[in-house]
């Protein structure tokens, strides 16, 4: 649970997320504005903790592609189990069949006050564009707020997270690749044009989407994965020029 500071005036969110850096990101965003924040890891997990009553969320935030338990049949569990007002969260725009059954949706990436408008009641807010070829590595807005949220550290540390998880999702990509495997090569995509938006991260968010939307075409996947490393490098080089760790 995430707890800093946290203000009774707003709701208690659950976040499900599959995806570390998402999850992650989202819910320190969260918790330095003032919410309480649960998070888990999938359907289950949610499930869990709401039957134990270890969470009593207000507002549930669930990722629309999770592994297992999804989908519209995990809405109507999670309504059994509370009655928290329940969004939709994705890169990409959810299946009609998911959000006729909740409260509304949010595209990754969105900041803190785009779900302040959402549980406002105003109109669903767009997501973050990512831009083209010649973007920055790190958006430059979302550097400032993390900066205005948190302390030095705490931003290297978001940033080495999601480091570490692009070279994971790389050698899945890998394998995926090798196999022949267009669905997973899809999944990561996803994943990776997710997560990535979140933190800002532009040049990896960007690959991902990439990988998503041409994942029957795995001729081209070596070069996507390619500079996927080089976004990966660059980040690094940032990482270590914005924060630099301290000398011994």
């Amino acid at each position: 649970m995430f707890r800093i500071g946290a203000n009774r005036d707003l709701p208690i969110i659950m976040t499900i997320d599959d995806d570390m850096v998402s999850r992650e990101v989202v819910a320190t965003m969260l918790t330095l504005r003032g919410y309480t924040v649960h998070t888990a890891t999938d359907g289950s997990d949610a499930l869990e903790q709401l039957e134990s009553r270890t969470c009593i969320p207000q507002v549930i935030l669930m990722d629309v592609q999770l592994p297992g338990l999804q989908g519209a049949e995990l809405v109507q569990r999670l309504r059994k189990l509370c009655n928290a007002c329940i969004y939709a969260v994705s890169a990409s725009c959810p299946p009609e069949e998911l959000t006729s059954v909740t409260d509304g949706f949010l595209l990754k990436p969105f900041s803190v006050e785009a779900l302040q408008k959402l549980l406002e009641g105003h109109v669903t807010p767009q997501a973050i564009s990512i831009p083209e070829h010649g973007e920055p590595v790190i958006h430059p807005k979302t550097l400032a707020q993390f900066r205005q949220m948190m302390p030095e550290h705490m931003v290297r540390e978001v940033y080495a997270a999601v480091i570490t998880d692009l070279k994971k999702r790389q050698l899945s990509l890998q394998a995926a690749a090798a196999e022949h495997n267009a669905i997973e090569v899809r999944r990561i995509g996803h994943a990776i044009k997710g997560g990535c938006g979140m933190a800002g991260a532009l040049q990896a968010a960007r690959l991902g989407a990439l990988l998503e939307a041409e994942s029957d075409q795995l001729y081209n996947s070596a070069k996507v994965l390619q500079d996927l490393v080089t976004a990966t490098q660059n980040l690094e080089r940032m990482l270590e020029k914005e924060f630099p760790q301290p000398k011994t």
